[in-house]
């Protein structure tokens, strides 16, 4: 159990990271005394961050590899747009991420059995095409420890998600294309690259697993799946555009 002396220590990491974000005056990591050492500290700072940016939109999830633990971390409502938005605000990393995402349409909420894949799938409302906006308190997130990173909302900085996919169920994700451009110029196509394997895997630990964090998932949140392109970035005007071959296509671009 957590001690008041470290809860302490982690709202002052927190604190740290969320001036470090809306100055856009970055820090190369937490001090060591104040870096999350596991993964529940970690997610202690998610949610001291998210808190601090109002309603839970929904969650990103995702696997490194097809045998690994899912991570995952809370998206702030405020952050969510619609396709075409144009993404303001103090942006230093201006990344970017191309995933699958869906929105539930009915309550998933805390309870001691199991939910069960079909479940999961009849409570989801639709599929769409995502852009994660990545951007970071820490100078090189991927250079800092890593529960530091993990504690800045697993680098999250906006949501913009694309229209609806007709007959999502047919969609064979392990062979999905996509491409990802940046001022029309293509940066990455790739195939079947989710790196969770099979992406489908993940909402069910979401509502299993991971509902004692959640408290149960809710209708009308988002839940995103994981990159599909690595993270390509971007400059202030830069338009970005992300097309799935059968999963739709998203557009936005940055002040």
């Amino acid at each position: 159990m957590m001690t008041g002396e470290r809860e302490k220590q982690l709202m002052e990491a927190a604190d740290l990271l969320l001036d470090a974000r809306r100055t856009g005056v970055a820090i190369e990591d937490l001090p060591e005394a104040l870096q999350p050492t596991t993964l529940d500290e970690a997610y202690f700072l998610q949610d001291v961050i998210a808190l601090a940016y109002g309603e839970i939109g929904g969650w990103k999830i995702g696997a490194p590899s097809a045998e690994a633990t899912p991570m995952f971390a809370p998206m702030p409502l405020a952050w969510m747009a619609r396709d075409g938005a144009v993404v303001g605000g103090v942006r230093r990393v201006r990344g970017l991420e191309a995933e699958i995402a869906f929105l539930l349409g009915q309550d998933l909420p805390l309870r001691t059995q199991a939910y069960s894949s079909e479940e999961i799938a009849a409570a989801i409302a639709s599929c769409h095409p995502v852009i994660e906006v990545i951007e970071s308190g820490l100078l090189d997130p991927l250079k800092a420890a890593k529960m530091s990173m993990l504690g800045d909302l697993q680098m999250h900085g906006g949501f913009v998600y694309g229209p609806a996919v007709a007959d999502w169920q047919k969609i064979d994700f392990k062979t999905e294309h996509v491409a990802i451009a940046v001022d029309g110029a293509v940066r990455v196509d790739r195939t079947g690259s989710n790196t969770s394997g099979n992406l489908m895997r993940l909402l069910p630990w979401l509502a299993n697993e991971g509902a004692a964090r959640t408290g149960g998932l809710k209708a009308g949140q988002w839940v995103t799946t994981g990159s599909w392109t690595g993270v390509t970035m971007a400059d202030s005007n830069s338009a970005a555009d992300v097309t799935f071959a059968n999963a739709g296509a998203v557009h936005m671009r940055f002040e």
